[in-house]
C-alpha cells in the first residue's frame, strides 16, 4: 500500500543524501553545522513518528538554533556547462516539460481515483492524507521521469539538486512550519478570540463590513504568518464560520475558495514568505532582496479589492 509513512521514508532518504553531501563537502565552511540540520530533519522524516514527543521538540528547537545562527550554508556543487545545458535542450525539445507536469497530473489522479484502484478490500492507496500522498508520489515519479529522460542516476540528481536546496536552506521548512502553526492556533482557540475582537469592533450585521473584516483579517494574518495555510483556520474560524456562514448565510465552498486567495494576496507582500519573496531574490542575486516584494505589492492590492468584491456578490446568492 502507498500511504503516508512510505512518502516519509523516500523524503528521508532524500534529505539523508543531502546531509551526508553536506558533510563532505569540505568547501562549505560550516558543513557540519549544515549536515546537522540535514541530518535532523531526514531523522524527523524517517523515525519521527516512533520518537518520543519531547525528543522531537528537541528536534525541533535544535534545528531552529542550527538555522537562527547562520548555520546552514550553501555547499559547492559541480556545475553543469552551458554547453552541456545547452546541448541537453536541443536533444530533448518540450520533452523536458514532461517531470514538471507528472506532478500536478499524477496529484489530482490520485486524489479524484485512487481511493478505488484496488483489488476486493485491499486499496493501492491509504485512505488517510491522499493528497499529500498523491503529492509525493507525484514528486518522485517526477524525479524518475528525468532521470529516464536524461538519462541520469537518481543519485547524481540529488548530488545536483543539492545546490538549489542549500539555496533555500531553511526556508524550505517554512510552509510546513506556518501552515502547522495555524492548526495549533486555531486548537488553542485564537479563532474565539478574533470573533470576539469583531464583534466588538466592526457591525456584524453588516454582511459588506463582515466580509471586508475576513479578507483584510486573511491577508493581514498571512502577512504576519507568511502562509496563508496558517492564516485560514484561525480566520474562517473566528470570521467565516460563525458570521458569514452561520449569521448571514453565506454558501461555505465559494467563501473559502475566494478567502484562500485573499490570503495569497498577502503572501505577495510579506517577506515572511521567505520561500516565494526572498529566496528568488538571493538566486537572482538582486541587489533589493525586497525587489520582488515591491513589484508584486500593486497587484497583490488590485486582487485584494476584487476578492472582496467578489466574495460580497458571489458568497451570497443562495442566502435568504
Amino acid at each position: 500500500m502507498i500511504s503516508l509513512p512510505l512518502i516519509y521514508l523516500l523524503a528521508g532518504l532524500y534529505v539523508a543524501r543531502i546531509a551526508w553531501l553536506s558533510a563532505r563537502d569540505a568547501a562549505n565552511p560550516r558543513r557540519w553545522m549544515t549536515a546537522g540540520f540535514w541530518g535532523l530533519l531526514a531523522l524527523s522524516f524517517l523515525i519521527g513518528d516512533r520518537l518520543p514527543a519531547a525528543w522531537m521538540g528537541g528536534v525541533v528547537v535544535a534545528l531552529a538554533l542550527l538555522a537562527g545562527f547562520g548555520g546552514v550554508r550553501a555547499g559547492r556543487v559541480e556545475p553543469v556547462s552551458a554547453e552541456t545545458l545547452a546541448a541537453s535542450a536541443a536533444r530533448h525539445g518540450h520533452r523536458l516539460f514532461a517531470p514538471a507536469l507528472v506532478i500536478p497530473l499524477v496529484t489530482v489522479a490520485v486524489v479524484l481515483f485512487g481511493a478505488d484502484i484496488g483489488w476486493g478490500e485491499w486499496r493501492l492507496f491509504g485512505s488517510e492524507m491522499i493528497t499529500q500522498v498523491g503529492l509525493g508520489l507525484a514528486c518522485f515519479l517526477a524525479l524518475a521521469t528525468a532521470c529516464a529522460l536524461t538519462r541520469t542516476s537518481p543519485l547524481r540528481a540529488a548530488e545536483q539538486s543539492r545546490g538549489l536546496v542549500d539555496a533555500i536552506g531553511w526556508a524550505a521548512l517554512l510552509p510546513l512550519l506556518l501552515a502547522t502553526l495555524g492548526s495549533v492556533f486555531a486548537a488553542a482557540g485564537v479563532g474565539e478570540a478574533v470573533a470576539e475582537l469583531v464583534r466588538a469592533w466592526i457591525p456584524v450585521d453588516n454582511r459588506f463590513v463582515v466580509v471586508l473584516a475576513y479578507a483584510l483579517g486573511m491577508a493581514g494574518f498571512t502577512m504576519i504568518m507568511g502562509n496563508a495555510f496558517a492564516a485560514f483556520p484561525v480566520m474562517t474560524a473566528g470570521i467565516g464560520l460563525p458570521l458569514l456562514v452561520q449569521l448571514h448565510g453565506a454558501d461555505a465552498a465559494s467563501l473559502a475558495a475566494i478567502g484562500m486567495l485573499s490570503g495569497y494576496c498577502g503572501t505577495l507582500m510579506t517577506p515572511m514568505a521567505a520561500n516565494f519573496n526572498l529566496v528568488p531574490a538571493a538566486l537572482l542575486e538582486l541587489r533589493d532582496p525586497y525587489a520582488v516584494i515591491r513589484v508584486q505589492i500593486p497587484t497583490a492590492l488590485l486582487l485584494l479589492a476584487a476578492n472582496v468584491g467578489l466574495m460580497y456578490f458571489i458568497v451570497f446568492r443562495n442566502a435568504a
